[in-house]
């Protein structure tokens, strides 16, 4: 008998003696009556009397919320939001009592929050203002959490996705841009290589006109001396201007000879005799022309 009541002595000691963890908080109600909130380390309570009524965590819980709405320009996206909250160490008790379900209630205010905010925006601002979003819902959301003794440490937007068609279709506009960029600088580099072609192909035939022009001017230099040398001899200018000729009538002879284009043409050309009977009907069909009268 007296092992018996020695038993439930030292359960009973027991039972009035625990240990509350780190980051962890315990409820000890009396009689089914809210007492006090113990904290890390060794308690003691009275058996029977007293009992833990919740064990609260307080270390950061982490909950995922994916919900579809649509955006101001009547696009359907899937938000998913990541929040991190956790108990307010001094307010465990209202946390336990105020609040049945948090993660349940949590999730319907961010879900609310969010209907609030997506269909304000279009997608590319929803897009672009992401984080403008995290901050508008974690404001709204940590204030409603905070009088159940809760706060909300944390809001992400981790993702906003449109429907695969929506995707495709946006894909097709970039694509069409790009390709429209890159068309213009197709044009541009293209009007580039023809301006510098016309602006090479002009200087070209420029210096072109100053090569036969210079070549001209030493050709009639080349004559004019001649002339001049011939002159000096004795020769009177009639005999000097047949000799210039011949040695012309020579020279393009000669090219024609020489070309690979040259066609077969019959010329009174064996002699000097032949060349002055070319000369001669050269110079009568001169005369004839000026002799003709005008209309």
């Amino acid at each position: 008998m007296i092992v018996l009541v020695l038993i439930i002595v030292i359960a009973l000691l027991c039972s009035a003696i625990y240990v509350v963890p780190q980051q962890q908080a315990f409820i000890v109600e009396r009689f089914g009556k809210f007492h006090y909130v113990a904290e890390a380390g060794l308690h003691a309570k009275i058996p029977l009397v007293d009992r833990v009524a919740t064990k609260t965590n307080l270390r950061v819980s982490q909950l995922n919320v994916s919900l579809e709405t649509k955006t101001l320009d009547n696009v359907f996206v899937t938000v998913v939001v990541s929040t991190q909250f956790r108990v307010e160490p001094k307010n465990v008790a209202t946390a336990y009592y105020e609040l049945r379900d948090p993660a349940g209630q949590l999730r319907s205010y961010l879900e609310d929050a969010l209907r609030s905010a997506i269909p304000a925006l279009s997608l590319d601002d929803a897009f672009a203002r992401k984080d403008d979003i995290a901050s508008d819902v974690q404001k709204t959301v940590g204030m409603e959490m905070q009088r159940f003794g809760f706060s909300v440490i944390k809001t992400l937007v981790t993702a906003i996705d449109p429907s695969s068609q929506v995707k495709q279709a946006m894909d097709s506009i970039n694509a069409a841009q790009r390709e429209k960029e890159a068309t213009r600088e197709r044009a541009a580099a293209r009007r580039i290589e023809i301006e510098t072609q016309a602006q090479a192909d002009a200087e070209k035939t420029r210096l072109q006109g100053e090569g036969q022009a210079n070549y001209r001017r030493e050709i009639a230099n080349g004559i004019v001396d001649q002339i001049k040398s011939l002159r000096a001899v004795g020769m009177d200018i009639e005999d000097v201007n047949n000799v210039v000729l011949f040695n012309q009538y020579l020279d393009v002879t000669r090219s024609l000879a020489e070309s690979a284009n040259a066609k077969t043409l019959v010329l009174p050309a064996s002699t000097p005799g032949g060349y002055q009977e070319l000369f001669r009907q050269m110079t009568d069909a001169m005369l004839t022309a000026q002799s003709e009268p005008k209309d």
